[in-house]
C-alpha cells in the first residue's frame, strides 16, 4: 500500500491509544508494522464517518415529527422513498433490502464526501475499503440468492440444459467472482482520482478553482454511492429471481 502522511487524526490516535489498535489487530493475528503506530488513516477515517453517522442518525430521531418534519427528516425521507422505488422496479417486496442498500449508500457517501473536509481524506480511496464494501454486497446477494431459491440456487451456474454445465459453470463462476472487483475498482479509482485532483488544484488555486473541484468530488462522490447502491440492487434482483431458476 502506498505510504501516506499521517492525519492529525490518526496521529492523536496513534499517540493516545497505540495499544486498542494493537488488541484489535491481534485478533485478525495481524502484528503492525509500527507497533507504536498502529493505526492507519482509513481505519481512523472509517472511525469517524460512523462516528458521525450514528450521531447524525441519533439526532434525527429526537427530532422526527409527522405534524412538522424538519428539514434534515424530509431529506432522509427522500432518500428513503428514492431508494424504495428504485429497489421496488428490480424486486418484488424490495423494502426488505432497504436497509443493506442504505447503509451501504450513506456509508460510502460519507467516506467519500469526508474528503473535501481540509485535514481529512476520503477512505474510499484506499483499495481495502471498496473491496469490504463490494464483499459485504456479493456476499449479501448471494444470501438472499440461498435463502430464496434453497439447493436451487446453484441451477443458474449450470445453465438450461445439463450437458451445458460444464461450458456455463466456469463463467458463471468467473462473472459471479468479476463482480467484486468490479465494484472495487470502480469506487477506488475513481475516489483516488477525485482525491489527488482535488489535492493538486487546492495547491494551485487559492479560491474559485478549489470550489470548482470541491463541487465536482462532491458530485463524484453522491454518483459513486449511487452506482454502487445500484449494482448491488441489480444483483440481488437477478440472485432472487425466480424467471433465471
Amino acid at each position: 500500500m502506498e505510504k501516506t502522511h499521517e492525519l492529525w487524526l490518526t496521529r492523536l490516535f496513534n499517540h493516545y491509544i497505540p495499544g486498542v489498535g494493537n488488541a484489535i489487530l491481534s485478533l485478525f493475528h495481524i502484528v503492525a508494522g509500527n507497533p507504536a503506530k498502529p493505526w492507519e488513516n482509513f481505519i481512523v477515517m472509517q472511525i469517524m464517518v460512523v462516528a458521525i453517522i450514528v450521531v447524525l442518525f441519533a439526532f434525527l430521531r429526537s427530532q422526527l415529527s409527522v405534524e412538522a418534519p424538519g428539514k434534515l427528516q424530509l431529506t432522509f425521507e427522500a432518500i428513503y422513498g428514492f431508494f424504495l422505488k428504485q429497489t421496488n422496479e428490480y424486486i418484488q417486496h424490495g423494502e426488505k433490502h432497504i436497509p443493506i442498500f442504505g447503509t451501504l449508500f450513506i456509508f460510502i457517501l460519507f467516506s467519500n464526501l469526508i474528503g473535501i473536509v481540509p485535514g481529512l481524506e476520503s477512505p474510499t480511496q484506499i483499495v481495502y475499503v471498496p473491496c469490504g464494501c463490494a464483499l459485504l454486497a456479493v456476499l449479501y446477494y448471494n444470501i438472499q440468492g440461498i435463502y430464496e431459491h434453497r439447493h436451487r440456487y446453484i441451477r443458474q451456474f449450470l445453465g438450461p440444459k445439463w450437458w451445458l454445465a460444464p461450458l456455463l459453470f466456469p463463467i458463471e463462476v468467473a462473472t459471479h467472482l468479476s463482480r467484486p472487483l468490479s465494484l472495487t475498482v470502480r469506487l477506488y479509482a475513481n475516489m483516488l482520482a477525485g482525491e489527488k485532483l482535488t489535492l493538486i488544484f487546492l495547491s494551485l488555486t487559492y479560491f474559485i478553482g478549489p470550489v470548482l473541484f470541491m463541487g465536482l468530488h462532491a458530485f463524484v462522490s453522491l454518483v459513486q454511492a449511487y452506482v454502487f447502491a445500484m449494482l448491488a440492487t441489480v444483483y440481488v434482483a437477478a440472485a432472487v429471481s425466480h424467471e433465471a431458476h
